[in-house]
């Protein structure tokens, strides 16, 4: 068996059955909620990798220990 096969993404019947079978577990009214969710998390995510970004740029780089007489 060819493993390219395994690794590939999917195409249109398979993602018409993902789309199925999601509809199928979670019904039309949850899916908005879930995307909802997904995307306030993703904002977060963001929001906290600038804040990571803008502490590092702040922080003076070449400290040197003061030498203690």
């Amino acid at each position: 068996m060819n493993a390219n096969i395994l690794l590939s993404p999917p195409s249109g019947w398979e993602w018409i059955l993902i789309i199925a079978v999601v509809l199928l577990l979670f019904g039309g009214k949850k899916i908005p909620e879930l995307m909802k969710g997904l995307g306030s998390g993703i904002k977060e995510f963001k929001q906290g990798m600038k804040d990571t970004d803008d502490n590092k740029k702040s922080e003076p780089k070449d400290q040197t220990p003061k030498e203690l007489n």
